[in-house]
């Protein structure tokens, strides 16, 4: 199967921070939607958008903590949205599009990872109900608002997701939960998402981008024990990071989800996976976590996924 995962020289990388990017543009008159945009790389990618004069909407599960973490923020609003409750979500997008805005770049960046196994909605597995299924039914619910002709949606997916493609037999792990493997297969999800989104969106200029951010200490972590981060490799015993240049600055984390947003140089390309502000190459057989696993990009899945989440969630902007 030919693919068009591979590096376009973006004379970028993994060093690259989201100010990097964005060098030398003008983003007034931009308004983007940011899940997750008060912490983490969440955060600086709202910091790196409005500093350049872009508007951001941040939709949080906890608003009086996100206006404390974007205090002295210009430029941002936020409001009220909690990823595993569709009724929220709803009303989210629902006072957004009464807002009678557009909106031209969403980028999806709050999640959950390796928490204990935590049913939300009708028993939805939690990750996956949260990372993508909270965030397929906010995209499609503001579609209406969406910038025909140059609205671009950056789903953050992870190098995590080679741990678990979508378990289609199972795949809110009602058996044998195995708190990676469904952070795999969330972060499979995300990609996917974006594979087929790009491919229903792209006739009206509308694209889509999944990214992986790289590595980085953030609140994202705060399920992971500190035995884990020791048997990863992550910290020695006394709570010291072994290999520093294995980690991103947030600044750096965010990056790659900015110039996906924004850059020219993906103008006319979509449905790609990123990572180090370029585009991914497919994964090595050795088994190493880098590039893009076949299954977070096989157009397939993606469509059958799609109609499965259209199903869970009872929103689909594309239904005929």
């Amino acid at each position: 199967m030919t693919t068009a995962q591979h590096k376009i020289g973006s004379g970028f990388d993994a060093t690259s921070t989201a100010d990097d990017v964005l060098q030398g543009m003008d983003l007034s008159g931009k308004l983007a939607i940011v899940t997750g945009g008060y912490s983490g790389i969440g955060l600086e990618t709202t910091r790196a958008l409005t500093r350049l004069g872009a508007r951001a909407i941040v939709p949080a599960r906890r608003p009086a903590e996100a206006l404390r973490a974007l205090e002295g923020v210009s430029g941002v609003e936020v409001d009220e949205m909690d990823l595993s409750d569709l009724e929220s979500v709803r009303g989210f997008a629902e006072r957004y599009l009464a807002s009678g805005r557009t909106v031209d770049f969403v980028i999806d960046s709050a999640g959950i990872m390796a928490c204990p196994e935590t049913r939300v909605g009708p028993g939805w597995e939690a990750q996956f109900a949260i990372n993508h299924l909270g965030h397929f039914a906010l995209v499609n619910r503001l579609w209406p608002a969406l910038e025909p002709g140059g609205a671009r949606v950056v789903s953050v997916s992870s190098g995590g997701h080679h741990m678990s493609g979508i378990r289609w037999d199972d795949i809110h792990w009602r058996r044998d939960y195995d708190k990676w493997q469904a952070y795999g297969q969330a972060k499979t999800a995300n990609a996917l998402f974006a594979v087929h989104l790009d491919r229903l969106a792209k006739g009206v200029g509308v694209r889509a981008f999944a990214v992986h951010p790289g590595v980085i200490i953030t609140p994202l972590l705060r399920h992971v024990p500190e035995e884990e981060r020791v048997e990863f490799g992550w910290f020695d015993g006394d709570g010291n990071l072994r290999d520093p240049d294995f980690f991103k600055a947030p600044q750096q984390g965010a990056a790659t989800q900015v110039w996906a947003a924004t850059s020219p140089q993906l103008t006319g390309l979509g449905g790609l996976y990123l990572e180090d502000c370029d585009v991914a190459e497919p994964a090595p057989a050795d088994g190493e976590m880098r590039g893009v696993k076949d299954w977070a990009t096989d157009p397939e899945q993606a469509a059958r996924l799609w109609e499965l989440s259209a199903e869970l969630t009872s929103v689909n902007a594309f239904a005929a």
